[in-house]
Order: C-alpha cells, then structure tokens, then sequence
C-alpha cells in the first residue's frame, strides 16, 4: 500500500526536507527537471523532429518548466518556453530559473504560435490550486488542450485540485504526468485521474517523515499477496461461516451473485436467508449454498462467522424488521457485517439504527445510497469522495467503501484507501453484489488468527482491490460492453490463484 498526499501534507514534505533534511529547494527543483526530462526523452520517437513548447507559471511549478526547458535543449532537442503570467509574480525559485535558462540562451517565446510544436509540456499550476482557472490562464489551457501534440503535465495537470481531482473550471489534458515523491489524491480521483493520463512517480528526494503521517493510501496490485492462503489443515469451518440476508419475493439474483462472490475468494459455508419463492432458484443456480427460509434467525446468526445484510430484501416493513433484528443482534454477539443494498436504503429511513454499527460493520453505498444515507445531493458528494466517506465513518463508527468509479475505503480512525483498480465495465447490475460477497469472504480470511491485519478497514480495502482487479481480468475476456457480474465472480478465483 503506497501513501497518497494531499497539497497541504506536500508542502509540509517539502518544507520538512529543506528545512531539516538540509536539501535546498533550488536543489529538489533540478531533481523534478531531470526526473520529468528523462520520462520524456525515453518517449520521443525522433528527437530531430521534435519541438517542445514548455508554459510556464510564476509559482515553483513554473520554475520546474523552466528547468525542464533547460535540461532538454541541452540534451539537443529543440526546446522553447513560454511565461503565462507576469514575471514580477515570480516566486524566488522560478525566478532564478528564469536567469538560468537565459544564460544557456534557451528560446523563449513571447506569442503562442501552437501549431508548430508536437510536444507540450504543462507547468502552469501545481498541487496548491484550489480556485478556478479564469481569465488568461483559461485562455491559454484552453488553447493548449485543442492541440494535436503530446501533452505531458508537470506533478499535477494545471487546473485539477490536488485534493480531491475535481476540475477548476478548466484544466490541462495530459497524456502523461510525472508527479513527484508521492501521488496526489487528486491524480487517483475522477475527473483529475483522466485528465493526468498514465502517472509516473519520480523519486526526487522527499521522503515520508515522522512530522507529516499521511492518512491515505492507494492499494496496489501486490498488496494481493496480503490475503492468506489456505492452511493446509482447515476444513470448511475454519475458511468462515457466511449467513447472506438477502433477496425478496421472487428477487433472488443478489442474494446469489453475493454469495458467488464469497463462494470465489474461498470461503468455507454460504447460509441464504431468504424468502420461500427463492428456495428452488437458488437450490439450482448455487446447490453449495444453504438456504434459510424461515425465521429461526437466532439460531442462524449463532451458527454465522460474518453476516451480509441487504442485498435485494427490499424495503418493506417485514424487510425493515429483519435487517434491524440482524443488525442489532450481529451488535451484541460482535460479529462483523457488511451492510449493503436495501440494507442502506432501510438504515437511512431508521437513522436510529445507527447506533448498532460498530468498526467491525462495512457499509458499502454507491453514491445514490450515500446521498440518502447522509441527506446530501450526489452532486456535493462528488466533490469531495474523500472527506465524504471519511465523515461517515467518523459519524457511525463503522468502515465505509464508497463505490464510484474511484472507490474509496474510510475507517473511522481517518485512514482511508483508494483503489485504481477497475474499470468502467463493473458499472453493470450486480457488481456490487459480487462486492458483498467478496469482501465478507476476505474478512473471513483473517478468522483463523494464523495470519492477522490489525483492522477492518484495511481488510475492506484488500477486498475492494480484489474485485477491482476482478473486473479488470474480466474486461480483458469479455470487454468492458459485454462483461456481467458474474464475468467478475470467475475473476476473482483467477486473481486468488495467480497471486
């Protein structure tokens, strides 16, 4: 799992290795050129064809433009720079940089002449934006973006919050972004993660420091190696016991897409709670699950390791009185819960309920769930996915994945997750079913104490990779227009195999 930063954490970083670590920031400066300019340069099909237009900004980003500039003309190829705003605005840094690039007589251009150029290197704004893109500047990343060149941005695309991805009213279209000792939050979230293209990272230097704990972080596809394998001494009750609450009247799908999912990442035994009118569709399409279709309910959720709440029951009142029965009684016996679906809709129309989810409880909204849940427009929401899924974890207590086409996994101590894997095929009915049971089949993993992670969240944070990574195997097969839910079940064994 890598740390992700926010501006503010960046600039204590940076403050930090200048102030402590003693490495000037002129220093850091050439540091970010070379790193930038050797990604480039690696990129470059014909050098001796190659124009390079560098646009600057008066703050630091500007002055890494201004060394990238620098840097590539003395590599030999043909390089120019452009200064959007006014030079007296200069920051000390890029000012210094501006009379070393004029010095080595680096050409600067005073008009935005664009056709000409086949590269465009974007230095405008860094991470510390946080107002919208107006007059000139618009102007010229608008221009910028018409361009049919390569478009590489400098740490973030000018124009994207560093925090939270959204759009500043405009912002540059990168094709490729080298950002700097850590990726932003900005560079994982939509739209800031289409706009950056592919990111590198570059080592420049900064590094993690006790005074600055970054708590977010973005999971990786080797982080699959966390999830246990089977012992070689268990039996189907040491892989977990499952109870799935799931599906009403003649809506039995969810309830067998979630248990497929636990089913997939190795868990030992899947019990459906179900209504009678399932009994015989489920019986066929998934014969290794048992059903339950009265209402012994306490004498399932003893017989239970981990209990799915929510998928497909509905919201009528018989609905609501189990899910709250479930709830209550999985509070008071300790058990974890990953409450989703209906079982979200029932929880935002009985707010009281809140006060039986616990650190062991995963909820699991999209952001139409979320928006009830919290009473909050999808569109506020959006803004800030982060401090959204954060703020919910804080107010229950419990973990929350926020599904979007970014997830974000929140533990109520702050410590958040971001997840890159995916793809825009899952947005299909049923994925987040599949996710259910996914992640009801990593926390059952970790029961048999043999191999432990300290908390919740970051187990749902495997679990939400995991489907991810899913998703994207079954992509690869099937293609993002004709891929299914059920596309993603078979994904997830394959993932567990080859890791």
């Amino acid at each position: 799992m890598r740390e992700i930063v926010t501006a503010v954490e960046m600039k204590e970083l940076d403050h930090n290795t200048i102030q402590k670590a003693g490495i000037s920031s002129p220093v850091l400066m050439e540091r970010a050129a070379l790193k930038t300019v050797e990604e480039i340069v690696q990129r470059l099909k014909n050098k001796e064809k190659e124009k390079i237009l560098v646009v600057c900004g008066t703050g630091n980003n500007g002055g890494d433009g201004l060394a990238i500039a620098r840097l590539l003309q003395l590599r030999g190829v043909r390089t120019w720079y452009y200064i959007a705003g006014k030079e007296e605005k200069m920051t000390a840094e890029t000012a210094g940089q501006l009379k070393t690039a004029e010095y080595y007589q680096v050409p600067r251009v005073h008009n935005l002449d664009l056709d000409e150029y086949t590269t465009i290197v974007d230095a405008i704004f860094g991470v510390g934006l946080s107002r919208p893109v107006e007059g000139s500047y618009r102007d010229v990343i608008m221009a910028l973006n018409q361009l049919n060149a390569w478009k590489v941005a400098v740490d973030i695309p000018s124009g994207v919050n560093g925090d939270t991805g959204a759009e500043l009213g405009i912002a540059f279209h990168a094709d490729l972004t080298v950002t700097f000792a850590f990726r932003k939050a900005g560079l994982c979230l939509y739209p800031g993660r289409k706009f950056a293209g592919k990111v590198i990272v570059a080592d420049v230097g900064i590094y993690a420091s006790d005074k600055v704990k970054p708590y977010l972080w973005q999971t990786e596809k080797t982080d699959i190696h966390f999830l246990p394998d089977k012992i070689v001494d268990g039996n189907k009750g040491t892989f977990g016991k499952i109870l799935v609450v799931a599906g009403s009247p003649g809506m039995c799908g969810a309830a067998y897409l979630s248990a497929s999912g636990a089913f997939a990442v190795g868990i030992g035994m899947v019990k459906i709670v179900t209504a009678e009118e399932n009994r015989i569709p489920l019986q066929t399409m998934l014969p290794e699950a048992m059903l339950d279709c009265g209402n012994d309910f306490a004498k399932d959720l003893d017989w239970c390791d981990i209990v799915v709440i929510g998928p497909g029951i509905g919201t009528t009142y018989q609905a609501a009185e189990k899910v709250q029965w479930f709830l209550e009684a999985a509070s008071g016996a300790a058990k974890p819960v990953i409450l989703d679906a209906d079982g979200l809709n029932l929880l935002a129309q009985h707010p009281e309920w809140k006060q039986y989810l616990t650190s062991r409880v995963v909820m699991t909204p999209h952001m139409g769930e979320m928006g009830r849940l919290t009473g909050k427009k999808v569109s506020e929401l959006q803004k800030d996915r982060i401090a959204a899924a954060r703020e919910l974890a804080a107010e229950t207590g419990a973990v929350c994945v926020l599904k979007d086409a970014c997830t974000v996994t929140a533990a109520s101590d702050g410590n958040t997750w971001i997840s890159l894997a995916g793809n825009p095929g899952m947005a299909t009915a049923g994925s987040g079913d599949v996710l259910t049971g996914i992640l009801a089949g990593v926390l059952a993993m970790f029961l048999n104490k043999r191999t432990e992670l300290p908390d919740t969240g970051r187990q749902a944070a495997l679990g939400v990779l995991l489907h991810g990574m899913a998703g994207d195997l079954a992509a690869k097969e099937k293609g993002t227009a004709g891929m299914k839910a059920g596309d993603i079940v078979r994904g997830a064994s394959e993932v567990l195999k080859n890791k």
